[in-house]
């Protein structure tokens, strides 16, 4: 009863409204991408629903239907590899792309086919961002690689899953022909990217470690100038066992020059690291998931 009380059920609540909200809308977005760019172009970038556009040229049914018929075994295999949750969330999603493809009416909005591979690949590698966001994924091929790589531990997920999508490629190039593999080659690098961003998010930022003999003088001017926060470290060097100052701070892109011209002037031998961070959160950036 005591860890019944201390769950937050409307932050819960909202939480998974908010899940599923993503997911519904992820689903179309990918839904939107197959029927409006890759159908009409005969272009199958991987994964099942790729398998599904290739079956559809030699069988009398929809891409959602064949595609939600495969995905059934392979869900069924894999549920018991993944949580209770995953498994569920994911399960909705696949069921609502395969609804979604075969509801929404084919139709070419681009003629150029290298058009409808790169929006395409937008559409599909966003619509599935927001779906793993959400925390589930819309194809049994996830599964499958599961179900595989707990078989055979040397191979690795990611590695089995391009292996489905290269041998997708290949298959779809010998049924629809060289141009249309070639471009389901683009339609799925495009997609990685588009995807791997969304993961990733667009609250793009600088991380600053900074070390210095002067590092009062650098909190002061970061604090006035950029008007920004940051973290002192404790460090000390190996060779020497000295003692340094070490600070970390973390800035918007906009902010990156300035801070980096403010520490030149202060300490010009300041040693200085900078990576990218994609997504922040806290005081001053972004709250909440």
């Amino acid at each position: 009863m005591d860890k019944l009380k201390e769950i937050n059920w409307k932050k819960e609540g909202l939480q998974m409204a908010r899940d599923y909200a993503l997911i519904v809308a992820g689903a179309l977005l990918t839904a939107m991408s197959f029927v409006w760019f890759f159908l009409p172009h005969d272009i199958a970038p991987g994964g099942v629903t790729g398998i599904a556009t290739i079956l559809a040229s030699a069988v009398p049914l929809g891409v959602g239907l064949i595609s939600f018929l495969i995905n059934l075994p392979l869900f069924a295999l894999g549920f018991s590899h993944v949580g209770w949750r995953f498994a569920v969330r994911s399960f909705v999603a696949m069921m609502l792309l395969s609804l979604f493809i075969d509801l929404i009416p084919v139709q070419m909005l681009a003629e150029d086919i290298m058009l409808s591979a790169v929006f395409g690949g937008v559409g599909l590698g966003v619509g599935l961002g927001l779906v793993v966001r959400a925390g589930a994924t819309t194809g049994g091929t996830d599964m499958a690689a599961m179900l595989i790589h707990s078989k055979a531990g040397f191979l690795s997920v990611p590695g089995i899953l391009f292996a489905i999508d290269a041998t997708v490629v290949v298959v779809a190039a010998m049924v629809f022909g060289l141009q249309a593999g070639l471009f389901a080659l683009v339609a799925l690098f495009v997609s990685a990217k588009a995807m791997d961003a969304v993961i990733k998010g667009f609250n793009t930022a600088m991380q600053f470690l900074i070390i210095s003999d002067h590092t009062e003088e650098i909190i002061r001017r970061i604090h006035v100038e950029v008007n920004r926060g940051c973290t002192r470290l404790e460090a000390r060097g190996t060779y020497e066992g000295k003692r340094l100052g070490m600070l970390m701070c973390v800035v918007s892109r906009m902010e990156a020059a300035r801070l980096k011209k403010l520490v030149s002037e202060v300490d010009p031998r300041a040693f200085v690291t900078i990576c990218d961070v994609h997504e922040t959160l806290g005081e001053g950036f972004t709250y909440g998931m």
